[in-house]
């Protein structure tokens, strides 16, 4: 699950019901494919809840708000590992407590009027002060003020080198206060511009909403004010609410969409040289874990358990399972972001016999709970339960299958009720930071009954790589801290999905992003 708080597992819960609301296709974009003339028709499986920045969290949401406001930091095309500026440059003292952000001169918001300093702080501000917002947490222990016109000041309460690919996030776009603030925008948390920000946008991104149907599609026109670097070719976009990902396959085939986000990776596999795709592996890690908590899960609450479980399985049988992008979970920090791992464990059934020897495991059932209406990244988690429960019995480990729905099953998850359970993760943030709650004590940690004391020298590694202020510092902590979690955590990282999103032969720039799912300003007739 998402490491944000309770309100994300919330939101997930909401993106799992609107999945199976909405249109299933058609032709609604007045033209679709590549014969439209300046349009876009985007079908993706809708996972929003509104408009409004300040409280979106949803990936169709995060997807929209790239597109509608701009943010003080960006990344370029899929590459997360290194912020850019967005709005602003900036500069951070040495112990990246305080960081100081100079907008760019002479940018405009889509009514022509300038960005100014006021306009980020209120932005940011107005998220802090709406504490039931989503993306609430993300500004927590920090401070922002305005300097002058251009600049804005940031401090935090401990160092957090993370900041910056924080605000890279578009949840904290940035908008035109004034527009916000006539229309019942606040700092103090009495905030009600959801409604107009719903029907009408107050940004700078490329593009302005123009109708918002959260069960059916989204449109949005091109900025006429837009003077950033990312100005869009297509005079207007339709984004699709088209749940059903084999429909979304005949679309594509069929002409009558030019980009399908949520192809698996068979459906992949049947495209041509007419359809161009971006496979790769996502942020998201599917792990098992194994609760410490002697109450929850008796004599079995031993990380011996994890270890002999982590050798007993055949990765590259289980990563057949999750088709195109799809790699081996080399740990609990996923490839491509700060301290993962270069090779994931390999299967080792010595390894296995001795650990269970030490774990003291005498035949015991292990009862193995999952969510089973729930892919993640096209994988199906009760064929993927499976294929492990048969693989761990040839080790000499008994398995019993407990599956249940994603609501029911998810409480037990968050409570740490769950003795051996087969979950997923994602970052909130493209920063390694975010696996760091799998620590002991922490809150993934805890979610497998893992206190601090359990494990002091990871929780140190832990704490060491939150507070580190050199960037090569703090690499080879998350480092030491991934490794340390592969020998003596109670998780086994098993497979971080593929994300597969295609487009039409003569559309580029249609690739994967983890934080906001594809930049749409960057799609553009190919040649």
């Amino acid at each position: 699950m998402s490491s944000s708080s309770r309100k994300s597992l919330v939101a997930v819960g909401a993106v799992a019901l609107l999945a199976v609301t909405g249109c299933s296709g058609g032709n609604s974009a007045n033209g679709g494919g590549g014969d439209s003339t300046g349009s876009l028709v985007i079908d993706t499986a809708f996972s929003i809840e509104t408009a409004d920045p300040g409280h979106s969290y949803d990936p169709t949401g995060n997807m929209l708000a790239k597109a509608l406001y701009e943010t003080l930091v960006d990344f370029e095309g899929s590459d997360v590992s290194t912020p850019v500026p967005g709005l602003a440059s900036w500069e951070q003292n040495e112990e990246a407590t305080e960081f100081t952000f100079t907008l760019e001169d002479g940018r405009v918001f889509s009514d022509g009027s300038p960005i100014e300093a006021k306009d980020v702080v209120f932005s940011l501000q107005r998220i802090q002060g709406m504490v039931e917002a989503k993306p609430n947490f993300l500004l927590a222990g920090v401070t922002i003020e305005e300097v002058d016109e251009k600049t804005i000041r940031f401090t935090t309460e401990t160092p957090m080198l993370q900041l910056p690919a924080i605000l890279a996030n578009p949840a904290l776009g940035i908008l035109n206060s004034e527009v916000v603030i006539d229309n019942g925008g606040t700092t103090d948390g009495a905030d009600t511009a959801q409604a107009f920000l719903d029907g009408e946008s107050a940004g700078s991104g490329p593009f302005v909403l123009d109708t918002l149907d959260l069960s059916s599609q989204i449109v949005l026109t091109s900025s006429e004010e837009y003077d950033g670097d990312e100005k869009s070719a297509y005079d207007r976009v339709v984004i699709r609410n088209v749940t059903e990902s084999a429909t979304q396959l005949a679309n594509l085939k069929g002409g009558d969409t030019m980009v399908a986000m949520d192809l698996n990776g068979d459906q992949v596999a049947t495209l041509g040289d007419d359809q161009n795709v971006d496979s790769v592996a996502s942020a998201q890690t599917i792990f098992l874990l194994l609760n410490q908590n002697s109450d929850v899960a008796g004599d079995l609450a031993n990380v011996k358990m994890a270890e002999a479980i982590r050798y007993a399985l055949d990765y590259d049988s289980l990563l057949e399972l999750a088709g195109a992008g799809s790699v081996q979970a080399t740990g609990v920090i996923p490839p491509a972001f700060e301290g993962a791992l270069e090779s994931g464990v390999e299967q080792n059934l010595d390894r296995t016999e001795a650990a269970l020897a030490e774990a003291g495991y005498e035949g015991q059932t292990l009862k193995l709970q999952f969510p089973n209406d729930y892919p993640v990244g096209g994988v199906e988690f009760t064929p993927l339960a499976e294929r492990v429960q048969a693989q761990l019995q040839d080790a000499g480990i008994a398995v019993e299958l407990a599956p249940a729905p994603f609501a029911t099953e998810l409480d037990a998850y968050v409570n740490g009720t769950e003795g051996f359970g087969l979950w997923f993760w994602g970052p909130d943030y493209a920063d390694s930071a975010n696996f760091l709650p799998f620590g002991p004590g922490l809150k993934v940690g805890l979610r497998s009954g893992w206190v601090a004391d359990a494990n002091p020298e990871i929780a140190a590694l832990a704490a060491d790589a939150a507070s580190a202020t050199d960037i090569d510092e703090r690499t080879a902590s998350f480092t030491d801290f991934a490794e340390a979690m592969q020998a003596d955590g109670p998780f086994v990282p098993l497979i971080v999905p593929g994300r597969n999103i295609a487009a039409a032969g003569d559309v580029t720039g249609a690739v994967y992003n983890s934080v906001w799912e594809i930049d749409i300003a960057e799609i553009a007739p190919a040649g």
